[in-house]
């Protein structure tokens, strides 16, 4: 990073961001990319370069961008959101079909744009499979709407399937993919797609106080992390199902787990999740919750498999508590 040579990419001028974001494009077969500090701000550029104001997104209902984005995209891009239930998260192309508003005239909303995420954040960590994505393309294709791919942790979809990338993101518009989770960069994001959409989101990333300048001693990382980070995320899988073994070994209810990340169920009678992650915190082991009863484990770039055996032994007494 400290030796990446550096430019003004306000002005699009920084190499080593240019090189970054011509990767990444091809990599998810794609014309053109702009590099973000945040997924949540590729998100926000994405979507709002398919959907015009008043139009809604699409999207499951426990999907990143209608749960954990504060609601930007109606209060920065005048988009309405609406949903449907998948398990897990997981994407059944039929469910989307029935719920698509198609065009209506100045009489009722439309569908301006399906958002899929894979890999599913609040599903698990969960899959969606290729060929519901293909027949949701197919049905985007014949009903006039458009598609959208938080792609954050596509990665981890490509690499515990063995599907290209590529593959995945000739599917979609526009594809967001982030640096800073399972490829362990510091900081970044990408929003991914055609050259003229690329040319836009440039636009409003700039309108949304986002320029950025000297900027590739960011995006050198984000080239280091595809070097070397992009198949050891198999590794993060391999830990995450030795660590679901050993919970539920223990009697935990474990969903299953599709790559790397972990939710228990915790019992109505037992400790909560907040007291479970306070317990855990006093031995060195760090755990989120998804609610009151749900706990949520990720494996990662820095938890190595001695780091896994060490949150088992920690957490397999608090959950029998």
């Amino acid at each position: 990073m400290a030796a990446a040579e550096v430019g003004d990419d306000v002005y699009g001028e920084d190499p080593t961001v240019r090189q970054l974001e011509e990767r990444v494009a091809d990599l998810l077969g794609h014309e053109a990319a702009l590099f973000t500090p945040t997924g949540s701000l590729a998100n926000q550029l994405g979507v709002r370069l398919l959907v015009r104001p008043g139009e809604e997104v699409l999207c499951e209902s426990t999907a990143h961008i209608v749960r954990a984005e504060l609601g930007g995209h109606a209060a920065f891009g005048g988009v309405t959101t609406r949903t449907w239930t998948a398990q897990r998260g997981q994407l059944v192309a039929d469910d989307v079909r029935r719920a698509v508003a198609p065009p209506a005239g100045p009489f009722l909303v439309s569908t301006g744009v399906v958002s899929v995420e894979n890999t599913h954040n609040f599903g698990g960590g969960t899959v969606s499979e290729l060929a519901e994505l293909r027949a949701l393309h197919g049905y985007a294709r014949a009903g006039g709407f458009r598609l959208h791919l938080d792609g954050a942790r596509l990665w981890n979809a490509s690499v515990a399937t063995g599907t290209a990338l590529a593959d995945y993101g000739e599917l979609f518009d526009a594809v967001t993919v982030c640096l800073s989770k399972g490829l362990g960069a510091p900081v970044g994001s990408l929003v991914v797609g055609s050259v003229d959409l690329i040319e836009q989101a440039r636009w409003w990333r700039k309108r949304m106080g986002a320029g950025m300048r000297q900027v590739g001693i960011l995006a050198a990382a984000g080239l280091y992390a595809l070097d070397h980070h992009l198949e050891r995320l198999a590794d993060d899988h391999r830990r995450a199902r030795g660590l679901a073994e050993r919970l539920t070994e223990a009697g935990a209810a474990v969903a299953p787990v599709d790559t790397n990340i972990v939710v228990v169920a915790l019992a109505e009678d037992g400790p909560r999740a907040d007291e479970i992650s306070a317990a855990a915190r006093e031995h060195g082991v760090l755990v989120g919750g998804l609610g009151p009863r749900v706990l949520r484990l990720v494996t990662h770039l820095d938890v190595d498999d001695a780091g896994c055996d060490r949150a088992a032994d920690v957490l397999v007494p608090l959950l029998k508590a």
